[in-house]
């Protein structure tokens, strides 16, 4: 599969409803007006178990000493460029899914600490209150971007500054679907990070 153009979407929430919505429509965005390739990762009905912190990874560099759901997402990651991650707001930041998803990728950096490096990465997130936490939730996942030496890409000033973030008012996917300014978000962000990788290819 050719990564160049290739948008990851994974999805940290167990639910069929706003978060899904939301990664759904950036992937259909993206695909649509920039032909991109897209592939979308859900962690609803995936076995992920926690790291337990055993440094298999670390001596061994053969991956995590769990075989379970993660192991295709693994391989997803190692193969795609761009890199959106969205969650829910759990307690006002990212659910625990996702966060045992960023906590697993150790099994990745001990075989190649530079598997990340260079690629792209946006973030999204969905809370039931207007400021429920969106934004806590992104700067966490962006943290995690860069700490793994990506490049993480946002809207830009005036309604995106971190990433997209959405309202759903406590109504699921009726309640993102209806939540015109937070899809502007995603728009925002997808079409800055078009524009970060043309002016890579003009530099190349």
């Amino acid at each position: 599969m050719n990564n160049k153009k290739n948008l990851l979407g994974i999805c940290g929430s167990p639910r069929t409803q706003g978060t899904e919505f939301a990664i759904k429509y950036a992937l259909n965005y993206v695909k649509e007006k920039f032909d991109y390739k897209t592939e979308f990762w859900t962690v609803k009905n995936k076995d992920i178990k926690f790291c337990i912190h055993c440094d298999y990874c670390i001596r061994e560099k053969k991956g995590c000493v769990h075989k379970d759901d993660m192991q295709e997402l693994y391989l997803k990651l190692e193969r795609t460029r761009f890199i959106l991650f969205g969650t829910p707001v759990f307690q006002g930041t990212v659910s625990g899914q996702i966060k045992v998803i960023m906590d697993r990728c150790r099994a990745l950096l001990a075989k190649d600490p530079n598997i990340f490096k260079n690629k792209i990465g946006i973030g999204i997130a969905v809370g039931g209150d207007r400021n429920g936490g969106q934004e806590t939730a992104i700067r966490t996942i962006l943290d995690f971007f860069q700490q793994n030496h990506m490049i993480s890409v946002s809207g830009g000033a005036f309604g995106a500054n971190l990433g997209a973030s959405l309202w759903s008012k406590d109504k699921g996917k009726e309640g993102v679907e209806k939540d015109i300014e937070g899809l502007r978000t995603i728009r925002k962000v997808l079409k800055r990070m078009e524009e970060f990788n043309e002016q890579i290819l003009n530099i190349l």
